[in-house]
């Protein structure tokens, strides 16, 4: 385990490596070609009786595959809804800065599109199902991802430490370059919707430009929106409905609320993911293995490769090690902490130093926005992990864990950003 890690890192709770490997250094993303995502879900749903490649009465709602490019998820959504009225769902939000395939579904039943294709998407029609698309259909992605500028190719060393690596959520969860979606979060936990709203107008960081910084130093000025609302360049999508809605003599909660639901509701999760980072980070630091389960702790069940089965308490006597995966509760507004669980007691210190208690996650005033507990895997656990040349990759990971988690832990970037995360 390595303890330095960059200031950026340590912005989104990620204290340390997890690996002893030095780093190859090197940058992604170089070119938009070299980080291809592909989304695996369960091959059932593709077959009778749940699929069918014509619409019947049965077989009503449609699938697409979604590709993109410099373009996250939710924007990929919100622009073909602005293109076709279609309003579709997603399993699991991709990230801009990569070329993504993924699965789609629609309640819409009529006048379904066959292909529809812009600059930065491709939507192909591929079938219909009997019910739409559910979050349980996702098991993973598939990466395919080209590291350049590398001082060295030879990752053996790596490939033994592959399974100490920690689950934690990627610096895009929080911004990235600008990480500002869990200060948002907090702040509408704690009630503070003008400080929420001067974060996502105002906040700066060392990488915005300076035409940039112009513009959120103007915006701290409720006085200079008028002129902003002319100068804000497309990129600040968000800041001009906010903007807008304030210059419509509107407050906080509705120039949040001017903001799509599917983007507002990461503010609270980014929050809750940095409590899980900050968590699991605390834990390493403190000598902790998190990857193999202790007596009474809660554990996923491993189904197979990549699937997570049923959450229960863990007893030395009657489990097998390997069966199991330690999986620790995220803080929500039912989160029940247990005496004595390593996982609980160090969320408990981290929401009572920020002044956070379960109950701020039911939100009265924007209730959409309410959280309940979950559970996330304490472990990356990458499969498949192949390299060849100078250096390409490829490896599976389960839903909802990030391919730069296990890419820093190769490269040690001194500067995340520059580096391409």
């Amino acid at each position: 385990m390595i303890k330095e890690v960059p200031h950026i890192d340590r912005q989104a709770g990620v204290e340390c490596y997890c690996t002893d490997f030095l780093g190859i250094n090197g940058r992604i993303k170089k070119k938009s070609d070299e980080f291809y995502v592909f989304e695996l879900i369960n091959d059932m749903i593709l077959k009778f009786p749940y699929f069918s490649s014509q619409q019947d009465k049965i077989h009503k709602f449609p699938i697409f595959l979604l590709e993109k490019k410099g373009l996250d998820s939710n924007h990929a959504i919100i622009e073909l809804k602005k293109k076709t009225g279609l309003t579709l769902k997603i399993l699991g939000i991709k990230d801009a800065k990569a070329i993504t395939t993924q699965y789609a579904s629609s309640e819409n039943t009529k006048n379904i599109p066959k292909k529809i294709e812009t600059s930065t998407i491709k939507l192909s029609l591929i079938g219909f199902l009997n019910k739409p698309l559910s979050k349980s259909y996702l098991i993973g992605n598939m990466f395919k991802i080209k590291i350049d500028d590398v001082q060295e190719n030879n990752l053996k060393s790596f490939t033994k430490e592959i399974n100490k690596i920690a689950n934690f959520y990627g610096l895009q969860r929080f911004g990235s370059e600008r990480m500002v979606t869990h200060l948002v979060g907090k702040s509408i936990l704690k009630g503070q919707f003008d400080k929420a709203i001067e974060y996502l107008l105002s906040y700066t960081s060392d990488y915005d430009s300076k035409f940039s910084k112009e513009i959120r130093e103007k915006s701290r000025d409720p006085k200079n929106y008028s002129t902003l609302i002319k100068n804000i360049p497309r990129g600040m999508d968000l800041e001009k409905k906010i903007i807008l809605t304030l210059l419509n003599g509107k407050g906080s909660i509705s120039a949040l609320r001017s903001i799509p639901l599917s983007i507002r509701r990461l503010f609270v999760h980014a929050y809750q993911s940095y409590v899980f980072n900050k968590c699991i980070s605390t834990a390493l630091l403190e000598g902790e293995d998190i990857h193999r389960c202790v007596e009474e702790d809660l554990c996923f069940e491993i189904e197979k490769p990549l699937v997570f089965g049923k959450i229960r308490r863990y007893r030395h006597e009657s489990n097998s090690i390997k069966d199991v995966i330690p999986a620790v509760r995220l803080i929500g507004y039912n989160f029940q902490p247990r005496k004595n669980s390593r996982f609980d007691d160090i969320i408990q210190k981290i929401i009572k130093h920020d002044d956070i208690s379960p109950n701020n996650f039911y939100i009265k005033d924007l209730q959409e926005l309410s959280v309940q507990s979950g559970f996330r895997q304490t472990s990356l656990c990458c499969m498949d992990f192949r390299y060849s040349g100078s250096i390409n990759l490829s490896f599976k990971l389960p839903k909802g864990s990030y391919a730069t988690t296990l890419l820093r832990e190769i490269i040690k970037p001194n500067d995340p950003i520059r580096a391409g995360f």
